[in-house]
């Protein structure tokens, strides 16, 4: 019996003498391996991406809105057309009834041009936050401060704008202080706030808050509000605010029981839910894809190793003359076929990896490099290495030694 290092000695040789064939035969197990791998790498980077910016509300936040927060059907945004806007006294219902929730903000936006001087923006967004967003919403105050009680009582002309107005109007100036214009108003800047960047491409930082009252004195009810939710903590608490919430919206708006809600309700677990869902979809349409390649792959293998064993026929027969058993010339050859498939391997899960970091450079498309998935595309490699040289291996085993040395 040969120990494993011979083997492996005896199979590099064997693809040496044949670098041009063997390299084509790894060809297309590297491309199902390098598909499999840049496909998992930028669906788990997209994962963690979801969880970080667009579900970004917190455990224990979350949203109701008069029309769904995610979209898979668009029948279901077409009804949602008719529904009831959410209204400011609405707002103060569920402040004065939920006994789960610590705070009751709401916020409300709409697409506007900012102007300060001689410099335009359009395409920006305007947002009017209740004076509790401060405790609600994710984004971090980078100078300045928050709008106060006081100020969206009386409909003050105050914002707090994001990183692009920031850069675009005050690059190098503190803009604390300063006026800025939106259509007929004009409002000073008394905060900022740090740079969220991009969601799917799309900038996150184009957007001023105003309080909320002086929104609706300046624009009223043309949009339904949004009801942004923080409950009290821990996961019954959450959801006991959510009950809390539904059965007061649902009391006002006097849906019985067995009649559809006209209201949606958003929380970090839904949108990542929700997200999980469509990609899994994408992924297993990838992994079949790539996994059709990595098979064919396997089966150019097994061909190439079968031409193999009938031009090696006279070397099998001197070996198994000079005492190499059937399990010794199995081995051999399986040995090769796994060589092949391992280098294959080891070539595609680094070309899937720099594929999947290449588009993450040049596109806004995340991808989140994990060990595990290297360690997955190369054992998927030794596993058809195995498959498909079973059978070449076993047909080199079963060869006639007498007949094998008679072949020239």
């Amino acid at each position: 019996m040969l120990a494993i290092e011979d083997n492996i000695y005896l199979a590099a040789d064997a693809i040496r003498a044949h670098k041009l064939r063997a390299s084509l035969t790894m060809l297309g197990l590297t491309m199902g391996v390098a598909t499999l791998i840049a496909v998992m790498t930028l669906v788990q980077g997209a994962n963690s991406y979801v969880e970080k910016k667009i579900a970004n509300l917190g455990t224990n936040v979350f949203r109701i809105s008069r029309l769904p927060f995610a979209i898979t059907d668009f029948s279901v945004l077409v009804k949602a057309q008719r529904n009831k806007n959410i209204l400011p006294e609405d707002l103060e219902a569920v402040a004065a009834g939920c006994a789960h929730c610590q705070y009751v903000g709401a916020s409300v936006t709409t697409p506007i041009g900012f102007r300060y001087r001689d410099r335009d923006l359009e395409d920006a967004t305007l947002i009017g936050h209740t004076p509790n967003m401060a405790d609600i919403d994710t984004r971090t105050l980078a100078s300045g401060r928050y709008f106060t009680e006081m100020e969206d009582r009386h409909a003050a002309n105050v914002c707090l704008i994001g990183d692009h107005l920031v850069q675009e109007f005050f690059a190098g100036v503190d803009p604390i202080g300063h006026v800025i214009r939106a259509e007929d108003e004009e409002f000073t800047v008394i905060g900022t706030f740090e740079p969220i960047g991009s969601v799917l491409g799309q900038d996150q930082d184009t957007f001023a808050i105003i309080p909320l009252t002086t929104y609706l004195h300046w624009r009223g009810l043309r949009n339904s509000l949004t009801l942004e939710i923080k409950a009290e903590g821990g996961k019954k608490l959450f959801e006991q605010a959510q009950d809390d919430a539904r059965v007061i919206l649902r009391a006002r708006r006097h849906i019985t029981e067995g009649h559809d809600e006209d209201f949606y309700i958003g929380t970090a677990e839904s949108y990542i839910s929700l997200w999980q869902s469509i990609s899994s979809a994408f992924f297993a349409v990838f992994v079949m894809v790539s996994s059709i390649s990595a098979v064919v792959g396997g089966i150019v293998i097994m061909n190439v190793m079968l031409v193999s064993v009938t031009e090696r026929t006279k070397e099998i027969g001197i070996r198994r003359a000079m005492g190499a058993t059937q399990n010794d010339i199995l081995r051999q050859f399986l040995t090769e076929s796994v060589m092949q498939c391992l280098v294959g391997g080891a070539i595609g899960v680094l070309c899937g990896f720099l594929c999947a970091l290449a588009i993450r450079s040049l596109t806004s498309l995340p991808a989140a490099v994990q060990t595990w998935v290297a360690i997955l595309g190369v054992a998927l490699s030794s596993i058809i290495g195995l498959f498909f040289g079973i059978y070449p291996a076993m047909k080199a085993a079963q060869l006639d030694p007498v007949t094998a040395l008679r072949t020239e």
